[in-house]
């Protein structure tokens, strides 16, 4: 078997739904963060075997092979979308470097797109010819209705079962925030697209401003604000992977990351937040990998009590946790999400030592969890 580089990784800033995207089909996102790490890499177009992309809004079709075919790579090359919803980047990845691991590819860009602001007006087609479509706003994610809650409710219950008070995620969303501010994105890690070169949503929030904000689920004490939520955002992220004999035919800008391995992993469909928990130990098992190895982990923050549980429960060391900040401070677009996570990880790990290992890990409605395991190979 093949070991997985990651020669490249990019993605475009992360604009609130009806922002500075608002008018940019998903498949255009996508477009820039293509041709940036085929241009990174200076891969040829001949050499790459497939183009794969986690999505959730999009309303039918393959928007990944719209993307591959609007970035320019040839009309031979295959194209796969993949839907797992929020987890569908991150398992874009883990599925590109287990065909390349496999021997049935070299190099395989694979990442995720995904725009709130352009996605289908959604509608169940009538049974009744004469009657009117039936506007819905999410499919169903279990086949049992008394078992598939509401992500913002099941946050909310979450903080109730672990003890997690609002003020404590209050302080986390300010403290994400903060870190995005003080650190943000590394040089050469967003592509420019309509004018936007850095992450839009992020502020300077504040623990007064976050008090006064109403409950959206749960309870006074425990309960879940627009805070402590990450805001429906347009985006798209993508990486350049690479076998062995496939990374002898590029030239990356950059150092080379090594995919040590992953886990792809179903929970408790009525608690969604937390499946990234068992993802991440059997991602650690399967590969030896132990707890003081991780030097830096990416969590997704689709909500802080989501995040800080995750982080728990694993065992990591809150202070390499999303040290530049997360989804609370940049938004969520739910299928280039895990992406992003990638992507961010990637260019934190281009300055750590030799052998440093990190670790990304989100969460899927219906129960869902991912991790991936990178490290730094050679020299930073």
């Amino acid at each position: 078997m093949s070991a997985v580089f990651m020669a490249a990784a990019r993605r475009t800033a992360v604009a609130p739904r009806g922002g500075a995207f608002a008018r940019i089909e998903a498949a255009d996102l996508a477009d820039a963060v293509l041709r940036a790490v085929c241009a990174d890499t200076g891969v040829a177009a001949t050499d790459i075997d497939e183009v794969m992309l986690g999505n959730a809004l999009y309303g039918g079709g393959n928007p990944a092979r719209v993307a591959a075919l609007r970035a320019g790579l040839p009309e031979e090359m295959p194209a796969s979308t993949i839907d797992t919803q929020c987890c569908a980047g991150v398992d874009a990845i883990l599925l590109a470097a287990a065909r390349i691991r496999a021997g049935d590819a070299d190099v395989i860009i694979a990442g995720g797109l995904e725009s709130f602001s352009r996605a289908p007006v959604r509608a169940h087609r009538p049974l009744d010819a004469t009657a009117a479509p039936q506007p819905y706003e999410r499919p169903p994610f279990t086949p049992w209705p008394s078992r598939d809650p509401d992500m913002i409710p099941a946050a909310a219950q979450l903080a109730a079962e672990w003890d997690i008070a609002r003020a404590a995620q209050e302080a986390f969303a300010v403290d994400s925030h903060r870190k995005a501010l003080a650190r943000g994105p590394a040089a050469g890690e967003i592509v420019p697209v309509a004018g936007l070169a850095s992450d839009a949503f992020t502020r300077r929030l504040s623990a007064g401003l976050c008090a006064r904000l109403p409950v959206l689920a749960g309870s006074a004490s425990h309960g879940v604000t627009a805070a402590t939520v990450a805001v429906e955002a347009d985006a798209a992220a993508a990486v350049l992977l690479a076998s062995e004999a496939g990374l002898r035919r590029l030239h990356p800008a950059g150092r080379v990351i090594r995919v040590i391995g992953g886990a792809r992993r179903g929970g408790d469909p009525e608690r969604p937040g937390v499946a990234p928990i068992a993802a991440a130990q059997d991602a650690m098992r399967r590969t030896g990998v132990t707890l003081p190895e991780i030097a830096l982990a990416e969590i997704m923050e689709a909500f802080a009590v989501q995040a800080m549980i995750c982080a728990q429960e694993i065992g990591l060391d809150p202070v390499r946790v999303n040290p530049g900040g997360g989804a609370l401070a940049r938004g969520h677009p739910i299928g280039a999400s895990g992406a992003i996570v990638a992507v961010r990880l990637w260019h934190e790990l281009q300055a750590a030592p030799s052998g440093a290992v990190a670790l990304g890990a989100i969460a899927a409605a219906g129960g869902l969890g991912s991790a991936v395991l990178l490290r730094a190979e050679g020299a930073p």
